[in-house]
């Protein structure tokens, strides 16, 4: 049987950031990998997150095309940034611009 978990999100991420990138970007899937890559970084305690395209994708039902577009969108935007690291599992780092 699966656990509920409560992840705790910055008010911005749904007040701001789901209207801009679904709405006024047209990029649902941005904010969905978005939203699943937050909620591993605020269950670790890290922003910097291991997932591979394969991972994000099954997390979030979108096809692995869909989720390399949606990371290109993130970092053109600012909001994920990639490590360069030679692993099967990208490390990718979570952005929170608005908390500067």
């Amino acid at each position: 049987m699966a656990t509920t978990a409560t992840v705790a999100f910055d008010a911005y991420i749904v007040d701001t950031l789901l209207p801009d990138l679904v709405g006024h970007d047209r990029k649902p899937s941005a904010f969905l990998v978005y939203l699943v890559l937050a909620g591993v970084a605020r269950r670790t305690g890290r922003d910097r997150v291991s997932a591979s395209l394969e991972t994000i994708a099954v997390k979030t039902g979108l096809s692995k095309s869909s989720v390399q577009s949606a990371l290109r969108h993130l970092r053109r935007r600012g909001l994920v940034k990639d490590e360069p690291v030679s692993s099967a599992d990208p490390v990718r780092t979570i952005l929170r611009p608005w908390m500067r």
